[in-house]
């Protein structure tokens, strides 16, 4: 099942891709196809901004003959990581909350 989602998410399944391993583009892009529509044309600015940011770093290396682009996560990207995986327990616990109905918002 796929659902839309923002940049900011994107930003966020990449961050968390690469936690384990460092990746190249197209691999991280299949991954996020799991859940979400993407194409690579909207995958490398991410990618790029996450670098601008101080989020992750790349480097080259030969694969199979050629070269590929691999990404991994900085020190700050870790950081940011961390703090993102805290918003998002926030939010899941949220949403359980409405969808199992022990959460609602009492009308005044």
């Amino acid at each position: 099942m796929h659902f839309p989602v923002s940049s900011s998410l994107i930003e966020f399944l990449i961050l968390a891709i690469l936690e384990k391993e460092d990746s190249y583009g197209y691999e991280i892009s299949q991954t996020i196809k799991l859940v979400a529509s993407i194409k690579e044309s909207t995958l490398y600015p991410i990618l790029k901004k996450l670098g601008q940011a101080g989020y992750l770093t790349n480097y080259s290396q030969q694969y199979q003959g050629r070269k590929r682009k691999y990404y991994a996560l900085t020190t700050d990207g870790k950081e940011h990581l961390v703090y993102l995986k805290a918003q998002w327990q926030g939010y899941k616990d949220t949403l359980d909350g409405i969808i199992e109905g022990s959460l609602r918002h009492d009308k005044d």
